[in-house]
Parts: structure tokens; C-alpha cells; sequence
């Protein structure tokens, strides 16, 4: 029988109940519903929907569904503005961001959430931390238990779908942290560090952990448990600091299971190549299974004004080894704030990420839309490449900057080989003069 106090898409899940949700998820991604179902009730996949986002287009996130990209938009101190956030936001729409997160630290935080998530289509995530902080006074020392469950409740009523909460960083942790070459680079992360360190007291976020679960189960509300000890740099990945912290959002996680409250885990961070693979299967080993959400990673530190590109290497890798969501990174990181452009070059090097490991996992279809492009390539159908291309808009203004009459839409060369050095052309022309080649 169900709990009417409890509407999560992983209580249902563990009922046997296929959901509305679960039904539009498995159509989306070819998928049975019944499996989404068992993933979803052995917690290897998510499906953030809080039941107070009315417009929301429900999605999966988890290893057996397409890999995901979340996109991060958000005001600051400095630069604050409600419809800028909207115009973000329909970036994120227009370019395929699977979820989004507000990270907003300027302005009015709550009317800003508001007309976020009022006007997304896709799950939208926060860091409640920044808010909390807000409604303290602007000063960590203030932050208690009541304040930070009342603020993550007024979130949730207002629809966020999910939050990533810092619980998992101890205060034990704090002599690993000394070591490193770049110590915290987690706003939430820095932060709790410094109330724990404060007040000589073990995290807040841990300690009312059940609270927060409670909230999250009234509201379907899924937690993304953050790596507040993330690698800021190479030298840093993989420490003891780090992976202390994954292995208890392995243990809350578990916690987390027992109320039916959804988790996903938070990953790296800067991170070389040939260790990326490892850090993807000590988190499968670590948390169970949960999906892995990860930013980036940076595969490199010296990418300043490119980390998209960067951290998209990363990325692809990462998602290829089992991680289910990938957080962009834009141009704009270690710099400043993302505008729209930044934000729509940060979502394309993502989506070609989460398409690349697609692609390498043989997921049933995944290069159906390559096979597609290169058949309008070879047959020079420039209109249909514009089409299937990750960015229609920008294909068609690099094409059209030397050819745009359109005449040349149906030429069977670009202006990078001109008319009489088309590979393409020539191949063809051989295999007509040939046609026994084909027969060999």
C-alpha cells in the first residue's frame, strides 16, 4: 500500500509501480518501462521531478539511459538580473541542457528560483547553501539547523528539483586539506569548513542529514550529495581527501535509500586522463551504484578562456567509463560569469561529450544520427547537414560566411576545396566510372 506522505518516484519504484513519469522516460529513451522501474527502485537511476514543477518534461538520469548534461547558469554579487537568468535559461532549452542549476548568489535569490523554474521546461537544481548564507545575514557563523531546513523547504516548495547538499565533508578531513597544493575550491565546501571550523562542530549538513531527507521525500526532491573536496587542480586529484568524502556519500546514500529520497553523487574536478576510468569505478564501488554527476573533468589546468574544451576531454571519457550526468563548463571558467554565449558554447562541447560516450558505451541508436550526417555529407545536402548538426545556427553561419546565395545550398563543393579538389566528388566520380569496385 502506499504512504500518501510519500510521493518519490523510488518509493513508487519500490511498490512496483510504474509511473507516468517512468512511462514518458522509457518512450524518450527506447527503453521498457518496466526496466526504468528497476533501476529507479534500485536507485541506479534517478528521476528529478519535484511534484511542484508543473511544466516539467520528465527525464532520467542513470547508466542504462543516454548520458545527460547539466548546464549552470545564475546571478552574482556583482551582476544580478531576473530576465538575464531567463534568457539563460532559454539557451539552455534551445542547445538540449538535460537539467539545470541555478547557482545564483546576487540579487533577489527567490524571485530569481521563481521564474527559473517557472519558466524551464527540463529539472532545475541548486547549492541551498548560498541562499542559506543570504538569509543568515551574509555570515557563516549564523547558519543553525532551522534556518538551513527552513530555507531547503522553501525551495522545495517552490519547485526545485534538486539539491546538491554538502553533508558528506567531515571535520575530520580538514589535516588532508592542509596538504593539498589548492586546499577547497567548493564555495560549499569552503564555507562549511569554515563553521566547522569555527565552532570546533562536525558538519551540520550531516548531522540533520535525516531531517533533510524528510523534506526531500515530501516533495520528490533529489539530492545530488556534493564533492565539496573536489580536485581543483591535478596535483590534487585522487587524494585521501577526496576519496574519504566519496566513501561517506557511499554511507549516506544508503540512508538516503531507506526514506525513498533519490541521490545522485558529485565528482570531479580536475583530474588527469588516465585516472579518470578509476575515479568512475571507485564511485560505482564506493556509493553503490548511484549515478555519478561529474564536472567535467579537467583534464588539464592550463586551458584558461577554453576549460569547455578542457573539460570536455574529460567529460567523454568520464561519461564513457559509466558516469550518467556531465556538468558543462564554460569558456568562462577560473574567470568570471558565464553570459548566454558562454553558456551556449559550454552546453555544444557537453552535448558532443554525453554524444561521444554514448557512442563508445553502444548505446541502441547512439550513431544513428552520425550515419545520418555523413549520408547528407557525401550527397552535399548542405540543408539537412545544418539539421542534424549539434548547432544548426552556427553550421549554417560558417558555411554561409563564404557561400551564402543560395545557389551554392546545392553545390557539390564549400569553399574549403573549391569545385576541382572535392575528395568526396572525386570518390564518387571513380566508384561511377568503376562499378565493378563495388562487386570485389
Amino acid at each position: 500500500m502506499i504512504n500518501s506522505n510519500t510521493k518519490t518516484q523510488m518509493h513508487y519504484a519500490k511498490q512496483g509501480i510504474i509511473t507516468k513519469e517512468m512511462e514518458a522516460i522509457a518512450k524518450d529513451e527506447n527503453l521498457e518501462p518496466e526496466f526504468i522501474r528497476s533501476e529507479v527502485a534500485r536507485g541506479r537511476m534517478i528521476i528529478p521531478a519535484n511534484i511542484n514543477h508543473k511544466n516539467l518534461n520528465p527525464m532520467a538520469i542513470g547508466i542504462a539511459s543516454k548520458c545527460k548534461i547539466n548546464a549552470n547558469i545564475g546571478s552574482s554579487a556583482l551582476a544580478s538580473d531576473i530576465q538575464g537568468e531567463i534568457d539563460k535559461v532559454d539557451v539552455c532549452l534551445k542547445y538540449g541542457a538535460d537539467t539545470i542549476m541555478d547557482l545564483s548568489t546576487g540579487g533577489d535569490l527567490d524571485a530569481i528560483r521563481e521564474a527559473v523554474i517557472k519558466h524551464s521546461s527540463v529539472p532545475i537544481g541548486t547549492v541551498p547553501i548560498y541562499q542559506i548564507i543570504h538569509d543568515c545575514g551574509d555570515d557563516i557563523n549564523n547558519l543553525n539547523i532551522d534556518i538551513m531546513l527552513k530555507t531547503l523547504e522553501k525551495q522545495a516548495i517552490q519547485g526545485v528539483s534538486y539539491f546538491t547538499i554538502h553533508a558528506g565533508f567531515l571535520l575530520h578531513n580538514m589535516p588532508h586539506i592542509a596538504k593539498r597544493k589548492m586546499g577547497i575550491v567548493s564555495r560549499g565546501g569552503s564555507l562549511m569548513a569554515s563553521w566547522m571550523m569555527h565552532y570546533h562542530k562536525e558538519n551540520p549538513f550531516y548531522e540533520a542529514f535525516d531531517d533533510i531527507l524528510d523534506i526531500c521525500a515530501k516533495y520528490d526532491v533529489s539530492l545530488s550529495l556534493g564533492d565539496s573536496l573536489r580536485p581543483g587542480c591535478l596535483a590534487d586529484a585522487s587524494d585521501e581527501a577526496q576519496l574519504n568524502e566519496l566513501k561517506v556519500l557511499g554511507e549516506l546514500t544508503l540512508r538516503a535509500w531507506k526514506k525513498d529520497v533519490q541521490v545522485m553523487i558529485e565528482g570531479p574536478g580536475h583530474v588527469p586522463l588516465n585516472e579518470i576510468e578509476r575515479n568512475m569505478k571507485l564511485e560505482r564501488e564506493y556509493c553503490h551504484e548511484a549515478p555519478f554527476y561529474i564536472l567535467g573533468p579537467l583534464v588539464s589546468d592550463i586551458g584558461a578562456g577554453y576549460d569547455h574544451i578542457t573539460s570536455a576531454i574529460g567529460a567523454a571519457v568520464g561519461g564513457w567509463h559509466g558516469c550518467s550526468m556531465l556538468c558543462y563548463v564554460t569558456p568562462k571558467e577560473h574567470l568570471g560569469l558565464p553570459n548566454a554565449q558562454d553558456v551556449r558554447d559550454g552546453i555544444i562541447a557537453y552535448k558532443i561529450a554525453a554524444h561521444a560516450a554514448d557512442i563508445a558505451r553502444g548505446r541502441k541508436g547512439a550513431q544513428d544520427v552520425d550515419d545520418a550526417m555523413s549520408d547528407a555529407r557525401y550527397n552535399f545536402d548542405w540543408n539537412k547537414q545544418f539539421e542534424l548538426a549539434l548547432d544548426p545556427d552556427k553550421a549554417k553561419e560558417f558555411h554561409d560566411e563564404t557561400l551564402p546565395q543560395d545557389v551554392f545550398k546545392e553545390a557539390e563543393f564549400c569553399s574549403m576545396c573549391g569545385p576541382k579538389f572535392c575528395s568526396y566528388k572525386i570518390t564518387r566520380q571513380i566508384v561511377e566510372d568503376h562499378p565493378t569496385l563495388a562487386n570485389k
